[in-house]
């Protein structure tokens, strides 16, 4: 898998676009700037390098060096200040964040298969201070088959009560929804597609 995604990465262009998700975007209006902010499965930067912008601190993280270093690069473009926008390869299976780390983390279809991700779902959750928060939008099996994106393995499509499952006992659940809606992110996520949306808090 790491290297199906090295490989698209490689690709000219950027698979996503470069702008951000615009879930994330509603969803961070609110937060207070500066924040400290875990952008997991960032790939190709367009949700790390816009909160960057925003004038948080982010790390991102992405077991895709290819996509990583386009990242930066499109970091550099924004003129995002030094240090404000770090890089991680690491995978989920083998690196977890220190516990009460960050601010919050983002988790923009970062796909794992049911065995890694309830573990990493939990260590992510630990990894946030009291009060922060928890940011997710993945697809749902409805999704599989559709032409607007997603993995097409069932195992790594998110229904919200797996997601309430993966979370219970450690956030608080301000948001919780699945349903359809039209992408615009590149010409990886094109069309209308179903997904599934959480935002959780750590409790003070």
């Amino acid at each position: 898998m790491q290297s199906f995604w090295n490989e698209r990465f490689a690709a000219p262009g950027y698979k996503y676009g470069t702008a951000p998700n615009a879930f994330l975007v509603e969803q961070a209006a609110a937060w207070p700037a500066p924040r400290a902010v875990l952008a997991v499965g960032d790939g190709e930067g367009r949700n790390g390098v816009w909160l960057a912008e925003q004038g948080h601190q982010v790390l991102a993280v992405d077991y895709a060096q290819t996509g990583l270093d386009k990242a930066l690069a499109l970091a550099q473009q924004r003129s995002v200040p030094p240090g404000r926008y770090a890089t991680l390869c690491a995978d989920l299976a083998a690196w977890q964040p220190a516990p009460q780390s960050t601010e919050a983390v983002v988790l923009i279809y970062c796909h794992l298969a049911s065995a890694l991700r309830r573990p990493a779902h939990r260590h992510l959750a630990r990894s946030l201070k009291a009060g922060g928060v928890l940011v997710l939008e993945a697809f749902h099996p409805t999704q599989k088959g559709r032409p607007s994106g997603g993995p097409q393995d069932v195992d790594m499509l998110y229904t919200l009560d797996d997601l309430r499952a993966d979370f219970a006992g450690e956030l608080d659940e301000v948001l919780g929804w699945e349903g359809e809606v039209r992408l615009d992110e590149g010409p990886g996520h094109q069309g209308l597609g179903w997904v599934t949306r959480f935002v959780g808090l750590r409790p003070e």
